[in-house]
């Protein structure tokens, strides 16, 4: 009998313009349009392996090797059965189709970054269930279509299902059939963007980010202008100005959101605060570094951005990223040493870092090693990725394979 099985790898996506507050909480329509950038798979993906069996008496899904509850009505269910169904009409218009709707279905799903840390581990994990049983089903749905699904399980989620610069429109459909993700560029048209993660904590949450956006949207007068007023204007900006490679606007317009976003928490009742003095730290650093730079008559060289946590996300143009890396690693020196994907020291090494000249020293205090646990240096990146079945998560006998 043959197997169907598909699997398929899916990427991190990290916002410039935030997603915060959902009008409809079922089917995860949001207050506002958001705009992220997808970050490459070759340092930070979910893999997922779906098949559909006769012999498998119910759907289950495995995530790092620990089997999940797949809850009737929840999430990953409300995924799974969209899919199925999108699979029947398949089936309904060939009737040679082998009828895999069904079938139940083993998933076994794998990130390579710490789970639940602020680096978007649901988005690019429901991005890869929607893609693996997309591929399995051998569905003739868009990207964006799937991104209707994927939403479902994890706003954010929508915008994996695209490479490079990616908008997720609010919509305005009261069953959001118009809340989808959009390409706004490929990754082809402005590879250079590069960005340099810097993991504060790797430990789960204090507020989650599903209890901390509803209590956003019940108390705090300063989302409803946000949503009304900031952020129509600011996805207007950063789409021209990723269109138009200027990273000058796309950097001033990233942090001005992300700061707001965070002001925004703190405007929650009572207040929810995900950043701290590494965080802030970190913002006076890269503060600094711009302002170097426009001193001497040039421009913004770095933005950085925070979602719902402490770890911060700096982007810049590749040709920053030494400097970028060695005045983090000035303030933070490193318990291990920097792991170096694009070569940027040569066998030397980063060392202790260095200042550039006319850096202000005094912004920041130095910090004990380990302050920041690591540092991730990655780049805009592509979309979900069908892989072979040498990289399967599920053995013969549907069951995963041993992660050791």
């Amino acid at each position: 009998m043959p197997v169907y099985q598909a699997t398929v790898s899916a990427p991190v996506n990290i916002a410039c313009i935030k997603y915060w507050g959902k009008r409809d909480t079922k089917l995860i329509l949001p207050t506002n349009s958001s705009l992220s950038v997808t970050l490459d798979q070759d340092h930070l993906r979910s893999t997922t392996t779906s098949r559909a069996d006769p012999s498998f008496e119910k759907d289950r899904l495995w995530l790092n090797g620990k089997e999940e509850v797949i809850a009737h009505g929840g999430r990953m269910a409300t995924c799974i059965s969209e899919l199925k169904r999108l699979r029947r009409e398949v089936e309904e218009n060939n009737a040679a189709e082998p009828k895999l709707s069904a079938f139940a279905v083993h998933i076994s799903s794998l990130n390579n970054f710490p789970t639940a840390a602020g680096l978007a581990s649901s988005a690019s994990g429901f991005a890869a269930l929607v893609a693996s049983l997309a591929a399995l089903y051998q569905l003739p749905a868009s990207p964006s279509t799937l991104s209707l699904i994927a939403r479902q399980g994890s706003g954010s989620a929508c915008r994996s299902l695209f490479g490079g610069y990616v908008a997720w429109q609010e919509g305005t459909a009261p069953d959001g059939s118009d809340s989808l993700a959009v390409e706004v560029a490929p990754r082809e048209h402005w590879p250079s963007l590069h960005a340099l993660i810097c993991v504060v904590s790797d430990d789960k949450k204090g507020t989650s980010s599903t209890s901390g956006m509803q209590r956003t949207v019940e108390t705090s007068p300063l989302l409803q202008h946000r949503i009304k007023h900031v952020v129509p204007e600011r996805m207007r900006i950063i789409s021209d100005a990723i269109r138009a490679r200027d990273f000058d606007t796309f950097a001033r317009v990233t942090m001005q959101d992300s700061n707001q976003f965070h002001a925004v928490a703190l405007d929650t009742d009572p207040p929810i605060f995900y950043m701290n003095d590494v965080s802030r730290t970190i913002i006076a650093i890269i503060t600094e570094y711009n302002r170097v730079s426009v001193a001497a008559g040039g421009k913004l060289k770095a933005a950085y951005t925070y979602d719902a946590g402490p770890n911060a996300v700096i982007y810049a143009p590749e040709e920053n990223l030494k400097e970028i890396v060695e005045l983090i690693v000035n303030y933070f020196p490193q318990p291990a040493p920097f792991k170096d994907p694009f070569g940027l020291f040569g066998s030397a090494g980063v060392g202790e870092g260095k200042l550039v000249e006319g850096f202000n020293a005094a912004v920041a205090k130095k910090f004990p090693v380990g302050s920041v646990k690591n540092l991730i240096h990655t780049r805009v990146g592509d979309g979900p990725r069908k892989l072979d079945d040498a990289e399967a998560l599920l053995g013969p006998d549907g069951q995963p394979k041993s992660l050791a």
